[in-house]
């Protein structure tokens, strides 16, 4: 580092606490000498400030972590990589647990600061198998956390949403064993409602846009994230710059390495889905006012997917439960409460989703070895906040920085205090301010503003949140830190409404609004339970649903979970990273001076700058500081054979070091001023050059004639380099002049001009082509473009390609899947060009029956394939409700258990359809009396899969017609009707005044169509 200071005017100072001034602006023009020059680390002593370049840097490969393995923490230019391994180290050396506290705005790059730390520890751990898991899963665990807690907001695309404690744990031999993570403070009110321009959690995007078709249809969602309430709010649910499918197949492979079974990973995905679900859940009012729930869909998936009690749901939605002694009244809900009670029922069902997740991933990684372990903890926690309006969340935030405040205050002096005392120089105070006032102003017991909270949601009567406000004036009206529209002078009181109040924090004024802040207190949900008569084992989503005598305060379970936080952090030794956001628009290499230095303000730099200055600015072992600048002072060059500590105190005096300017410690040298630092510095870069002088020629003989062999020496080797220079040059001017000349002749037959050049063409197409191969069987064009030469060649290596991919393309199809494309192809055939709606059936899967009913009938011969359709009369098209099932040799119409009609497939003669989007089809039927039935018309939601297996069945592929304006069928012998179709605004089914049958189109696949008379 102290080789660094000859370049300070460049790139800056690598230590702030080196600054000559420790004022603000010198800490923010160093900032930006650093930043300007792509230097994003520097440091406050042991502390790493890390500025977010908003662009990706090549300072995070194998060989940087290579490179700050085992090196001194002030040896190399300032890295996260350094502080990691200087942890690491530590841990070893005085086998004790240490943690690293990242805090920073969102946005400012605290999960990619967490990230490359746990990359550096996999980096350095020893590969074993047992090892190698444990490494995977904590790096695995990082997208599934980011996945259920992290969201786009304004400032950030991947900003996490709740505060994370990870214990990386290690045993003697610094191999890792195992993890554990505690999450703090999920912003689950995130789930139901999203500012305009953000997004709700990942996981659902992620889910709707890149789950596989056969499990959107098993947990009853549509590939449409516009389609849900909950994602539409911030009106931003697609995001170029996000690649939810993708982001998708890595969090299932994530849920494998940590694993997570498969039955489990399938009810996580049920409970994801149910709060989708619930969010389009709408209430409509009774006669009297009350919110009630008539035959909901949604309602049902989410009693389905949750496995509860669909009436006992709903019940839960609608109505409170009042307890009067033995007995229970239910209370209707009006609408707008029981949108209140459904989005609490959400936002508790999602954050106790993530605890449990949290918890399996926790038993995943947990350690199985009882021997001595150490840990590094890595906390990652929001950072200070202050918005245009302040709400509970922001109160937890703040009251969270609050106390790491005070704790990082307390560590850095403590760590200042003790390094004086091992050193045996005398401790002066340090002025700072204690925010202990601020603290005991939010936490303390029955005066704190929790407690407060805690009396007024629980206390019976007619609280709100006005009195919540009234309540905190009476007891803290007089604290110097607190002030409401009340209490406040005729200038204050402007700034203040009636509902907020100013807390004044060791960052500054913050002003919160108290509405809304016993709901958001108050953990509430209605008495929802899993239904009684559901026997499977229990699902992630069970042990969300308990009757609780009182709600859970979240403020006092936070403050709870804060302060045995801050009790295990005191038993270990601290280290700091402080993230800085460069700027709001996410422009690489822009520095935002203003925000930036907001956030310096925010993060108490340069609290933390003062502390460390206080004292002595500069501070190294005597072993380091004489190996440096021994051959500044004659008395110590080029070896000094004393103590080290002796020799420092003969080199300061010699360079003139004025008593107040320095300090002996027992094993290290302190210095006052970065100022002495610099002078030292300069003068040893002076010295380095008279050195070699020196060190050169001493006036005698012997001297002067190694002198002049050294230089012979010289002139000898620099001769030897230039020859070899020219003959590099001669063998570069063939090699040109031979390219040109096969460049000129390359259209020629091969000859010895135009061979190499050639041969380097086909080489280099060869080597382009292997990069660019196509990656798909159906990617026909993107095979390189051959140059001529190669034309032939490519021709045979693309017809090799292909048949290669092809083979292994079949080689891979399971048998089922084979089926699927047999039937693809037979439906392609058919209707492909032909019918409107073909394009939306071609990803759907076609399964083996649409029926699974121990109630239909049993036929003797072989039945393969049943369907629900809705079959409209021959005479007067009414609507049936009915069911189709195909044999090997006939189709049967049902009625429950009821054959109906019995159509052979001999005497099928045709099948005709529309051109439409509409699902009716026309069996034609042949008719040899007037007693026998005639053509049968229905409606079939999976048309497309229904008349696949028939033409296979009954093998009539030729028999189709795809019909554009009207079928005619046979009523009966001799008898004719009509089906027609048309296209219209509302899709329809009705009898005509005409006594044809109208369809009018509609979009795909819907419910029965109402009939109309014409």
């Amino acid at each position: 580092m102290e080789g660094a200071l000859v370049a300070r005017d460049k790139v800056g100072i690598q230590d702030f606490v080196l600054l000559d001034e420790t004022t603000e602006t010198a800490f923010m023009e160093n900032l930006k000498k650093r930043f300007d020059k792509d230097l994003i680390y520097t440091y406050i002593g042991a502390l790493v400030v890390s500025v977010n370049p908003y662009k990706d840097l090549d300072i995070y490969n194998s060989n940087q972590m290579d490179l700050y393995m085992g090196v001194n923490f002030f040896e190399l230019p300032p890295h996260i990589f350094a502080l990691a391994d200087t942890v690491y180290h530590a841990m070893m050396l005085e086998l004790n647990n240490h943690f690293i506290l990242i805090s920073g705005e969102s946005g400012a790059g605290k999960t990619e600061a967490s990230k490359k730390i746990l990359q550096y520890y996999a980096a350095c751990s020893p590969e074993t198998d047992l090892l190698t898991s444990v490494r995977d899963k904590m790096l695995m665990s990082n997208p599934v956390l980011e996945a259920f807690g992290n969201a786009k907001t304004l400032k950030n695309d991947n900003s996490s949403r709740f505060g994370k404690y990870m214990d990386i744990q290690f045993n003697s031999e610094g191999e890792a064993l195992g993890g554990h993570i505690l999450n703090y403070l999920l912003e689950k009110s995130r789930v139901v409602h999203q500012n305009h321009g953000e997004r709700n959690f990942h996981i659902f995007y992620q889910l709707v846009e890149g789950g596989e078709e056969d499990l959107l249809h098993q947990l009853g969602l549509e590939r449409d994230c516009l389609y849900y309430n909950y994602l539409t709010q911030g009106e931003c649910a697609i995001m170029s710059s996000i690649n939810d499918k993708n982001d998708w197949k890595t969090v299932k492979n994530a849920l494998k390495v940590i694993e997570v079974s498969e039955s489990d990973r399938t009810d996580l995905f049920g409970v994801v889905a149910s709060v989708l679900h619930l969010g389009n859940v709408e209430f409509d009012p009774d006669s009297r006012g009350n919110a009630s729930l008539d035959n909901n869909t949604e309602l049902r998936w989410v009693s389905t997917l949750l496995g509860v009690n669909a009436q006992t749901l709903q019940e839960g939605l609608t109505y409170r439960k009042i307890r009067a002694q033995q007995d229970q009244v239910l209370s209707p809900f009006n609408i707008d409460h029981a949108i209140y009670v459904r989005d609490a029922l959400a936002k508790a069902m999602y954050g106790r989703t993530f605890t449990w997740l949290v918890r399996q991933i926790n038993e995943s990684m947990e350690n199985k070895d009882d021997t001595m372990k150490m840990v590094i903890g890595l906390l990652d926690i929001y950072g200070f906040e202050v918005f245009y309006v302040n709400s509970f969340e922001q109160f937890c935030i703040n009251y969270c920085n609050e106390k790491l405040q005070q704790l990082f205050i307390q560590l850095t002096l403590k760590s200042e205090q003790e390094e004086y005392e091992a050193e045996g120089i005398e401790w002066e105070a340090v002025q700072f301010f204690n925010n202990k006032i601020i603290c005991d102003l939010v936490e303390e017991r029955h005066r704190g503003i929790i407690s407060i909270l805690d009396e007024e949601c629980l206390r019976p009567g007619d609280a709100t949140d006005l009195t919540f406000l009234e309540r905190l004036e009476e007891k803290m009206g007089d604290h110097p830190h607190f002030v409401t529209h009340r209490l406040a002078d005729i200038t204050t009181r402007k700034t203040l409404d009636r509902g907020d109040f100013r807390l004044l924090h060791y960052a500054g004024e913050v002003t919160y609004c108290v509405v809304g802040k016993r709901d958001r207190h108050t953990q509430h949900t209605e008495r929802v339970r899993p239904s009684q008569q559901h026997t499977g084992r229990e699902r992630p989503s069970h042990s969300k649903y308990r009757e609780r005598e009182r709600p859970v305060q979240v403020a006092t379970q936070f403050k709870s979970s804060l302060l045995k936080l801050t009790e295990s952090l005191l038993a270990k030794d601290a280290w700091y990273v402080r993230c800085l956001k460069s700027n709001e628009s996410k422009k690489p290499g822009v520095l935002d001076e203003a925000l930036v230095r907001h956030q310096v303000k925010y993060l108490g730099l340069m609290e933390h700058l003062r502390v460390r200055r206080a004292g002595f600015a500069y501070r190294r072992r005597y072993e380091v500081f004489l190996q440096r600048y021994k051959a500044l002072c004659p008395a110590t060059w080029p070896h000094w054979l004393g103590l080290p500590m002796d020799g420092v105190q003969v080199l300061v005096q010699h360079l003139g070091y004025m008593p107040y300017e320095y300090k002996m410690g027992r094993t290290k040298i302190f210095i006052r001023h970065p100022k002495t630092l610099y002078a030292t510095e300069d003068a040893f870069e002076r010295c380095k050059h008279e050195l070699g002088e020196r060190k050169m020629c001493c006036g005698s003989n012997a001297c002067c004639l190694l002198r002049t062999k050294a230089f012979q020496m010289d002139v000898a080797w620099k001769a030897a380099q230039a020859r070899k220079e020219v003959e590099r040059r001669d063998w570069a001017v063939k090699v040109i002049k031979k390219f040109i000349n096969g460049f000129i002749n390359r259209g020629d037959a091969r000859s010895t001009d135009n061979s190499e050049y050639l041969a380097f063409v086909r080489q280099s197409y060869l080597n382009r082509l292997k990069l660019k191969l196509p990656q798909t069987v159906l990617d026909k064009t993107t095979w390189l473009t051959p140059p001529s030469v190669c034309q032939e060649a490519s021709e045979l290596l693309r017809k090799v390609y292909y048949r290669l991919m092809v083979r292994k393309y079949v080689r891979g199809i399971s048998q089922q899947k084979k089926g699927q494309l047999q039937m693809k192809v037979v439906t392609s055939a058919i209707f492909k060009g032909k019918k409107d709606s073909y394009p939306q059936s071609i990803t759907r899967s076609f399964l083996d029956t649409r029926i699974v009913n121990g109630h239909l009938v049993n036929l003797h011969s072989s039945q393969t394939y049943s369907v629900p359709v809705v079959k409209y009369d021959r005479k007067g098209f009414k609507p049936r409700p009915r069911q189709i099932l195909l044999t090997t040799s006939a189709a049967y119409l049902v009625e429950e258990a009821k054959i109906k009609q019995r159509v052979l497939y001999t005497s099928l003669k045709g099948i005709s359809v529309s051109n439409l989007t509409d699902d009716i089809v026309v069996l034609h039927i042949t008719c040899e009396d007037a007693k026998q039935k005639g053509d049968l018309v229905f409606q079939c939601d999976h048309l497309f899969e229904f008349l696949t297996k028939l033409s296979m069945l009954a093998n009539k592929q030729n028999a189709f017609q795809v019909v554009k304006g009207s079928i005619t069928i046979e009523i009966q012998s001799g008898k004719q009707g009509a089906v027609d179709f048309t296209t219209g605004p509302e899709p329809l089914v009705y009898k005509d005044k005409n006594g044809h049958l109208m369809v009018v189109r509609h979009p795909p696949p819907h419910t029965p169509y109402p009939l109309k008379s014409g």
